[in-house]
């Protein structure tokens, strides 16, 4: 499970997020939801130790207090992040950074994941390189069913995808699911969302929860957008 209680981020004399307390069972997935500008992916940033962040709070995964850990070792302790831009790797093929990821899996296995996620063709390719959105965000939920985290951040997995690559990635999440692994996912748009099993919603507004609920939120994000929450 992760639990975070009164999470506060600033970058210099700017506050981003005043004070945010969050729990996710291990094998919910809970959406973050807001306005740009208003923290979401700061949230996520900082969850994972982010240094150009400074940050109070406390932050635990099962009974391990992370709060202080760097982010190679926030990595160690189960802690795993999808980038909304992921970035390339020239020169490390999609293997062999599988096989750093998860020595234990023998080249068989890696092959009949792969498939899963339709990347076997990107196997002896670079991380990343060359790839159109949609085919890096498979990548990175690939990568994701590897490392088998106790904590998955996924931060606008939607961005820049078609309505078809939403839906295949939507998929993707839903069918491989963990329960051992808490799941956040951070968006803009509602649209994702209607095609995920989401188990709870928590709408960011300046830097603040201002509201968590069940998918009825999302319906009311949808017809009233985020001014509503706006003071």
């Amino acid at each position: 499970m992760l639990k975070v209680n009164n999470l506060k981020v600033s970058i210099g004399e700017v506050q981003i997020l005043r004070g945010v307390d969050i729990e996710v069972p291990s094998g919910e997935l809970h959406a973050i939801m807001g306005p740009n500008g208003s923290g979401k992916s700061t949230f996520c940033h900082a969850l994972m130790g982010n240094p150009d962040y400074s940050q109070s709070g406390v932050v635990t995964v099962g009974e391990t207090d992370i709060s202080k850990l760097t982010q190679y070792e926030r990595s160690a302790a189960g802690v795993f992040q999808s980038f909304q831009y992921p970035v390339g790797l020239p020169g490390v093929t999609l293997k062999e950074y599988i096989n750093e990821i998860n020595p234990e899996l023998n080249d068989e296995e890696i092959l009949e994941l792969s498939k899963k996620f339709n990347v076997s063709n990107f196997l002896d390719r670079d991380v990343n390189v060359d790839l159109s959105g949609g085919e890096k965000k498979r990548s990175e939920l690939f990568q994701l069913a590897v490392k088998k985290p106790k904590v998955a951040l996924l931060d606008e997995i939607d961005s820049g995808l078609d309505i078809d690559a939403i839906k295949s990635v939507s998929s993707l999440i839903n069918e491989n699911r963990n329960e051992e692994t808490s799941y956040i996912l951070v968006t803009h748009y509602s649209r994702i969302l209607k095609y995920l099993e989401v188990d709870r919603v928590h709408i960011v507004v300046q830097g603040n929860v201002v509201k968590s609920g069940d998918q009825e939120l999302i319906e009311e994000v949808d017809s009233n957008g985020y001014t509503q929450y706006q003071e």
